[in-house]
């Protein structure tokens, strides 16, 4: 009886595989492209899904990520936001990869990313609460000096209040904005600790690329902005 009733739910997993919804299927791409950094086009996201275990189609993989603007990185407008070749004070990396967080402000993670207007970059700092993966502070500004991103800490602060004892740790790249002494300041001001991606490594940043990749795959993609005014309103919708 035991072994029919494995079989049976070895025989249910395989089925419910092979009739994934659209939307399911969408949110195994969006992480393989999470965990690679966006660097998989169709095929290889596709024998990747393949080799966890879902049995999908070439073409149903390649017409889902074409629907939804998903594709490999290449040469297109870019804007470096990472200014990591500074002699400010380095963090070490506290938080390692382990973006499964058991509790609220125990791990926040912040980011910088770019849009494009006609009338010049945008910039948006975000800060993410890991245990809801939430954003819980942002800021847009049309410069990427220190400011953008101590507003957005300031603003999760400010919404979220957490104690001194609470030992939170604050994890970034270590772009000069965050490495600022401004920065730190505000950090020690709120009795958190600061952690440092390594350099180069876009994995130990992985949870805040996710959000930016749904930000600009399901709201932004195909878009163009005359102004930054029209940018600030969709991204704050």
């Amino acid at each position: 009886m035991a072994g029919y009733h494995e079989h049976f739910v070895r025989a249910a997993s395989s089925a419910q595989r092979r009739h994934l919804s659209d939307d399911a299927l969408l949110v195994h791409i969006k992480a393989i492209q999470a965990e690679t950094c966006g660097s998989y086009g169709w095929p290889r996201t596709w024998k990747e899904l393949v080799g966890r275990g879902i049995r999908v189609g070439k073409e149903r993989v390649q017409k889902l990520m074409q629907l939804h603007g998903i594709r490999a990185k290449g040469k297109r407008r870019f804007k470096v936001t990472t200014d990591s070749n500074h002699d400010l004070p380095i963090a070490p990396n506290l938080l390692d990869r382990q973006f499964s967080v058991a509790e609220p402000d125990k791990v926040w993670a912040g980011d910088i990313t770019y849009i494009h207007t006609d009338e010049g970059w945008l910039f948006l700092a975000v800060v993410i609460d890991l245990f809801s993966r939430q954003v819980v502070g942002w800021s847009l500004r049309e410069d990427m000096t220190r400011e953008i991103v101590i507003d957005a800490l300031r603003m999760a602060w400010f919404k979220r209040h957490p104690s001194k004892q609470a030992g939170l740790i604050f994890h970034s790249d270590r772009g000069s904005q965050y490495a600022s002494n401004d920065f730190r300041d505000v950090l020690t001001e709120y009795g958190f600790t600061a952690s440092m991606s390594r350099r180069g490594n876009c994995w130990d940043n992985a949870c805040s690329e996710t959000v930016f990749g749904s930000l600009k795959v399901e709201r932004l993609h195909g878009q163009r902005f005359v102004t930054r005014r029209q940018a600030k309103d969709e991204v704050i919708a």
